[in-house]
């Protein structure tokens, strides 16, 4: 039996998941509820900044990460600190999801919100009421309740999937070695 998601957690793809939006994936939940759950995948840059997302920000060059596959025309934050707006929804110790996007941007325009401390998204990764709950019996997720909101903004997109297995220890530091197809092996 798997333990349930929450708020928070990360979900990190098996070793040899071959679906392309989630290859190697670390994904952050932001909501898990009868209702469904809600997620951003932390590690997959886009080509985009997000200067050329939105007009009139024009000293803002902010990466911009995929989210997931689901409403692309969407754009999501999440930071760490202190909380910054009452709209925000805490996941952990010093990591935030959402609040006030306006204001953010000029918070981040007159530096009182450095640009390594918030991450922005386009689109999400989502599931149907029951749909996580099925994968997570498929063993298709590892989770991990045990990342912190330093880890999760420090490691390059492309160390992460591996640091937070190598750093969960035990059978998870052997698959953080894995190659992406066993066959090459």
């Amino acid at each position: 039996m798997h333990k349930s998601v929450k708020a928070g957690d990360l979900l990190i793809s098996e070793p040899f998941l071959q679906d392309e939006n989630f290859v190697r994936s670390v994904v952050l939940i932001c909501e898990n509820n009868e209702n469904g759950s809600f997620g951003l995948v932390l590690n997959k840059l886009s080509i985009l900044k997000l200067n050329e997302l939105i007009d009139n920000i024009s000293p803002l060059e902010c990466d911009v990460y995929v989210g997931g596959p689901v409403e692309q025309n969407t754009l999501h934050f999440i930071y760490k600190g202190e909380s910054l707006f009452e709209s925000s929804i805490k996941l952990k110790e010093n990591l935030w999801w959402g609040g006030d996007f306006d204001e953010l941007l000029e918070m981040l325009k007159i530096g009182k919100i450095k640009e390594d401390n918030i991450r922005f998204f386009i689109g999400y990764s989502g599931w149907a009421s029951g749909q996580l709950e099925d994968e997570l019996a498929e063993n298709t997720w590892i989770v991990c309740d045990t990342a912190d909101a330093e880890s999760v903004f420090t490691a390059s997109p492309e160390e992460l999937w591996r640091i937070i297995l190598k750093n969960m220890g035990g059978e998870y530091q052997q698959m953080a070695n894995y190659p992406i197809d066993p066959r090459l092996n």
